[in-house]
């Protein structure tokens, strides 16, 4: 036997069976293994909840962001409220998350804690009531067994020891007889000594067997002693495997929202919303408010009067004011269904048409800029449309060049000689560092190694101006290129 009942019992245990002594020590760790999966599945329903909060934030700022990206860009209609729906069904989703993160804490995190505290009942010196109930039944059941036990193998120890002394006697007997050097008197000790010996291997034997026999008759009441507090220990480990199973189906119960009535609405709500975008409605729409159905004030003829003031062109317009005011545009029957947002006044800004720029840089350090990566890929995300919805346009026109900022350079990037108003740009050649994708139409593309031409220099927001060789004219990040040495 490999353990130890306890110090005065030195049996060794010959094999791992529960009835073995000390073995029992398997089904009192068991208690205390109770308790902390008590702890650990507290723990586990704990981070599963931060997850679930987590998450709903993340889709509550995700709706937000987008709805008002929505809301401001260029789509319109039936569709932008079937797109708008979409955040919406994200709003109401993580609601319902935030109410399965306070079901799991409020509720299971706090059962489970309830009852592990009424289960287990923790002692002064350290360790729990139950535990030491358990330990004492099973020392109690095995005392008098192992003390039996013990005394079957002192008996054997004994007994082993008295055959092996009389194997020797008679080996010494033997080799004697052969020996003519040893007197009659030597020979009869010799023999002597095989007779005691064969005396002791019979009281010894027969002491072994009568210590054996006792302990097969203790080996009943032993059994049945041992089971009835196993069986204790048995029943308070059913109660808290039955109770683990409660929770976790109560679990399961608040982490399913297929059976969430309010869930399924959800999707069957964005379903019908989806299902609503009409295209031939949002076209009739926009013909109306944007197109050939908007009222108009022509031309007509005005007799001069020396009172009013003098008439400018449109140009000297245009330099006059920041922006011009188109008024007197009466709205048609379709119009009065329309949001404020559709209103087909249009306040024109002389420097509204401009591309927004991404200032983002992929290989930028967090920790040099102090920002994070969501906080980054949330810049990118707030230039997914190039314009709004309200955004101004020029109603100036002429047969002269607009201020277009590739007016200056021709299909094959050569600069107009006689256009005095441009100064002529230093031209550089430069080598892309990394692939670049353009977002926008005034953007190039190209991939690193790529050569180009650098026609203006960096502006504010960190872009410039430069021609492919293929002659494409456009923006560029000006930290994505070197210059060629």
């Amino acid at each position: 036997m490999s353990g130890s009942y306890d110090d005065s019992v030195g049996v060794e245990v010959s094999s791992d069976s529960f009835w073995e002594v000390g073995n029992y020590k398997r089904t009192v760790k068991r208690i205390d293994d109770g308790h902390r999966l008590c702890n650990d599945l507290m723990n586990c329903i704990h981070e599963r909840a931060r997850i679930e909060k987590v998450y709903a934030q993340q889709l509550t700022e995700w709706a937000k962001r987008w709805k008002q990206l929505v809301e401001k860009g260029p789509q319109y209609g039936t569709v932008e409220r079937a797109w708008c729906a979409f955040m919406s069904e994200a709003e109401k989703v993580s609601e319902l998350h935030l109410e399965v993160k306070s079901s799991l804490m409020n509720e299971d995190f706090e059962k489970i804690k309830n009852w592990q505290k009424e289960a287990f009942h923790k002692q002064m010196m350290g360790g729990f009531k139950e535990t030491k109930e358990a330990e004492d039944g099973f020392r109690k059941a095995q005392k008098p067994w192992a003390k039996k036990l013990k005394e079957v193998e002192a008996a054997k120890k004994a007994y082993h020891a008295a055959c092996k002394e009389e194997k020797l006697a008679i080996s010494r007997e033997t080799n004697s007889k052969a020996d003519p050097a040893l007197n009659p008197e030597q020979l009869k000790k010799l023999q002597d000594k095989v007779e005691r010996s064969k005396q002791d291997v019979l009281k010894t034997k027969e002491k072994y067997e009568k210590s054996l026999k006792e302990l097969d008759n203790a080996t009943p009441q032993y059994m049945e002693n041992m089971e009835q507090v196993f069986e204790q220990c048995q029943q308070f480990e059913e109660k808290r495997l039955r109770f683990f199973r409660e929770v976790l189906l109560e679990v399961q119960k608040h982490l399913d929202l297929s059976n969430v009535a309010s869930y399924k609405n959800i999707y069957r709500e964005l379903e019908q919303n989806i299902k609503t975008a009409d295209a031939v409605e949002d076209l009739r729409w926009f013909r109306a408010n944007q197109g050939p159905g908007m009222s108009m004030n022509w031309p007509q003829f005005e007799e001069w009067s020396a009172d009013l003031n003098r008439t400018l062109s449109r140009r000297e317009k245009k330099k006059a004011s920041d922006g011009v005011t188109l008024t007197g545009i009466n709205q048609t029957g379709d119009q009065v269904s329309q949001p404020n947002k559709h209103s087909s006044s249009l306040s024109v800004q002389s420097n509204t048409v401009q591309s927004v720029q991404s200032s983002y840089n992929p290989f930028e350090d967090e920790e040099d800029t102090g920002s994070t990566v969501s906080e980054k890929e949330d810049n990118k995300i707030k230039n997914v449309s190039s314009y709004e919805k309200n955004q101004s346009y020029p109603t100036d026109w002429s047969d002269e060049e607009s201020n277009n900022p590739f007016s200056s350079t021709d299909a094959n990037g050569d600069t107009n000689p006689f256009d005095e108003d441009t100064p002529p740009a230093m031209e550089v050649r430069v080598r892309a560092l990394y692939d670049y994708e353009g977002q926008e139409q005034d953007e190039l593309s190209f991939k690193a190694g790529d050569e180009l031409t650098k026609m203006e220099n960096e502006d504010e927001q960190g872009w410039c101006k430069g021609r492919l060789d293929n002659g494409q004219v456009g923006l560029y990040p000006a930290n994505y290129v070197e210059p060629i040495q």
